[in-house]
């Protein structure tokens, strides 16, 4: 039996009970986590989680990193979606700045987002599956994941941790070999979907698995500061596309999904809404994509194309300029918030005119909901506990920044 999983009995006035280390290696964790349980029998009675095994101090790191190197390290954050991240902090950086960008960019932005929200999705959902004891669902979707990351290597060539756009919009237009990739999974990728559904949604196993099973109220998931699915699940139909939108995403229609105990078949249910809603607000990109340029005119903070930096002497000052870190930034404190795949994924930002943030903090959704995570749990059995952290998606990246 491994370390992790043995029991250590201690007394009790009740009877007695028993301490289970639930990871940090685990691999039903999903990460790197521990949980120190308190059992009675196969029932948990407290539980008290222990974050900081993976600490790899990003945001003091990111405020020793001129801007544009920054974008890496958000990668590491929630790496299931990680194009989220990266254009945010873009965002972020042209807030300060006072960049506007064309609204092709937009759009563009709008895409990868998408694409990267069924991913996260997809990730979660199959994992429930799977934790329920239904693998099938798993191999059908993650071929499914593999196409979106196919798009992504065509977009910036990396697929988990992409570095993806650029301060100003992106590095490159899109290529004709992305649209024929992304309007066959347009094509095909809702009929597996369907199959996936078919396969859990009215799943009497699946159902007595996931329904009543780790709930939270409505009240409560606000007091904890929830958002994204883990919130809506609970009833409160709160999206920051809707409510502060970015990007344009004023201009797409779509529905936002709503749940009502909150409990781990309502996640489910939500991020699986979400991906029908995602998918929809790509075709409307598409269809409505605007012309022009696919970055803005920002010589300073935009790395010009190679072949002028060869002919160019201001396009090599730029470039020089731009990789060794030497632009300054206009001094500034914003805040700016995207909708990424488990919440509200903030970026602080105070500059004090320097080469770099005077300070920098991620607001990290899983770091937030995974306070409830104890609460949820109480009273509920071990094999339902595996359950709900799988349903909250809690991304080990976004505890420790």
């Amino acid at each position: 039996m491994d370390k992790s999983q043995q029991l250590v009995a201690t007394d009790s006035m009740d009877g007695e009970l028993a301490t289970l280390n639930l990871g940090p290696t685990h691999p039903a964790t999903h990460g790197i986590f521990q949980n120190v349980l308190t059992m009675d029998g196969e029932r948990i009675q407290s539980a008290e989680q222990t974050c900081g095994y993976i600490h790899r101090a990003f945001e003091k790191i990111a405020e020793r990193r001129p801007f544009n190197q920054i974008t890496t390290l958000t990668d590491r954050l929630n790496y299931c979606s990680s194009p989220i991240n990266n254009l945010g902090w873009d965002m972020t950086v042209e807030k300060l700045i006072g960049i506007e960008v064309p609204k092709r960019v937009d759009y563009m932005r709008v895409i990868i987002m998408e694409l990267a929200r069924i991913s996260d999705h997809l990730v979660c959902n199959c994992v429930i599956g799977v934790d329920t004891g239904a693998l099938t669902g798993f191999f059908y979707l993650f071929q499914e994941r593999e196409r979106i990351y196919d798009m992504f290597e065509e977009v910036c060539g990396a697929r988990l941790t992409t570095n993806i756009g650029r301060i100003g919009g992106f590095e490159r237009d899109f290529s004709p070999e992305l649209y024929n990739k992304l309007n066959a999974f347009l094509k095909e990728f809702p009929k597996r979907l369907e199959d996936f559904e078919n396969m859990l949604c009215r799943n009497r196993i699946f159902m007595d698995r996931t329904i009543d099973v780790g709930p939270i109220s409505a009240e409560r998931a606000l007091n904890y500061g929830f958002t994204g699915p883990n919130l809506r699940a609970a009833g409160i139909d709160y999206d920051v596309r809707v409510m502060n939108p970015y990007s344009s995403y004023q201009d797409f229609e779509f529905k936002v999904p709503v749940g009502k105990s909150g409990d781990t078949f309502d996640r489910f249910n939500v991020r699986q809404e979400e991906i029908h809603q995602s998918l929809s607000i790509i075709r409307q990109a598409l269809d409505k994509m605007p012309a022009g340029n696919y970055h803005a005119d920002v010589p300073e903070f935009y790395l010009p194309p190679k072949q002028e930096v060869y002919r160019s002497m201001e396009a090599l000052i730029y470039h020089f300029k731009i990789v060794m870190g030497e632009t300054d930034i206009p001094s500034g404190e914003v805040y700016h918030a995207v909708e990424g795949g488990n919440g509200e994924l903030g970026f602080y930002l105070i500059s004090d005119g320097g080469r770099t943030p005077y300070r920098l903090h991620f607001r990290r959704p899983c770091f937030i909901y995974y306070q409830a995570y104890p609460e949820m749990i109480k009273g509920s059995m071990l094999s339902d506990a595996i359950v709900t952290m799988s349903s909250l998606n809690v991304i080990a990246g976004e505890l420790d920044a």
